[in-house]
């Protein structure tokens, strides 16, 4: 039996990477001896993060198209028909069993090749409300995988699965490593900590708050582990104290959840897939700068379950402080908002996205 061999494309943020990289882990896990590519846009961060997990990785000359006229939009057509016929070169190359694509630019031209050389396509869609990619895209694709329900307006609904987010595997059992996070990240047991997830390019409003809040943070006696993203490192790090840490970037997610009390994060796809499986009471802050407002929507679909809490930007002026001192100081709360949003997790989303994948191995 020939090696199987396998294409798969996700990027532009840790969003569409990871779930990219988990669905290639588990497929490796299975099939030891397959061969594997990655496809990415160039200049974007998976160019470094999936050789960091060790895959190999093309990058195509693709970006997005800006809604104004920029040099970039008149661009756009040419770096389209570049990735379109480098992405063809690459699958006649490489003349994989199937295509997988977990969205962000590069999956655009890639599946769209694929879907015309006959080569099956599974999509990896993560939000509540898909992107023009994608939704381009569903009518050729044999598979979407889909993290929400009723997407039935947007994709063809017999080739939707429910799978849920892939998520690190290194989170399902979080509990067990809570004394190894502490000495990891040394903090003192004797405060509740704080952990703030700002994605891992960084969210201004989010960094705004915290920094005005610090005054606020101390007097419930909380320390803080920051990420503000490295686009804002440089403005944060002045911060960085025995009480509040600061990091660009972390590494080791399994233990800042396994040491965190409580959770301030943005409300991207993956983030409320990970935050459903480690079960910390959370507070979102969805960007309200992202296509059809999803994160708003993703955050939504826990808070009616009364899996988290929830503040617009536009309200943390006025109600932050009230919010997040009820938060640390009702436990009866934090439990029921850790107990409803673990009920929401769905911890077999990555093998249930492979068993798709196999039925299409030709």
């Amino acid at each position: 039996m020939a090696n199987h061999k396998f294409i798969v494309s996700g990027g532009g943020t840790g969003g569409h990477i990871y779930p990219a990289i988990a669905i290639a882990n588990e497929l490796k896990l299975r099939f030891p001896d397959a061969e594997f590519l990655f496809v990415g846009a160039q200049d974007k961060m998976e160019m470094q993060k999936v050789p960091q997990a060790g895959y190999a990785i093309k990058g195509l000359w693709i970006a997005g198209f800006q809604r104004k006229l920029t040099l970039h939009n008149l661009l756009f057509p040419i770096k389209l028909i570049s990735s379109l016929w480098k992405s063809r070169a690459i699958i006649k190359g490489f003349k994989p069993n199937v295509v997988i694509g977990t969205g962000g630019f590069a999956s655009g031209p890639l599946l769209q090749m694929a879907n015309s050389l006959n080569i099956p396509t599974v999509i990896q869609e993560q939000n509540s409300f898909p992107g023009i990619t994608n939704k381009l895209l569903s009518k050729k694709a044999n598979r979407i995988c889909v993290a929400y329900e009723n997407l039935e307006r947007f994709f063809p609904k017999d080739k939707m699965i429910l799978t849920g987010n892939p998520v690190r595997q290194d989170l399902i059992d979080i509990d067990s490593k809570r004394e190894e996070a502490i000495k990891y990240f040394n903090l003192d047991v004797s405060k509740k900590t704080l952990l703030v997830l700002g994605g891992s390019l960084g969210a201004r409003k989010v960094n705004q708050l915290i920094e005005k809040e610090l005054p606020l943070f101390d007097s419930l006696n909380v320390q803080i582990i920051w990420q503000c993203g490295k686009f804002y490192w440089e403005e944060y790090k002045k911060y960085d104290s025995k009480n509040v840490q600061v990091f660009a970037f972390i590494d080791r997610m399994d233990l800042v959840y396994a040491a965190a009390d409580f959770v301030i994060s943005r409300a991207g796809a993956s983030s409320v897939s990970e935050l459903s499986i480690v079960g910390k009471p959370v507070l979102f802050i969805p960007s309200p700068n992202v296509a059809e407002d999803h994160q708003t929507k993703n955050a939504k679909s826990i808070v009616v379950r009364n899996g988290a809490l929830l503040i617009k930007e536009s309200e943390l002026d006025e109600k932050f402080n009230t919010v997040f001192s009820d938060l640390v100081a009702n436990e009866n709360l934090q439990k029921q908002l850790s107990e409803n949003i673990k009920k929401l997790a769905k911890i077999h989303a990555t093998s249930d996205i492979v068993d798709e994948i196999v039925t299409l191995i030709k």
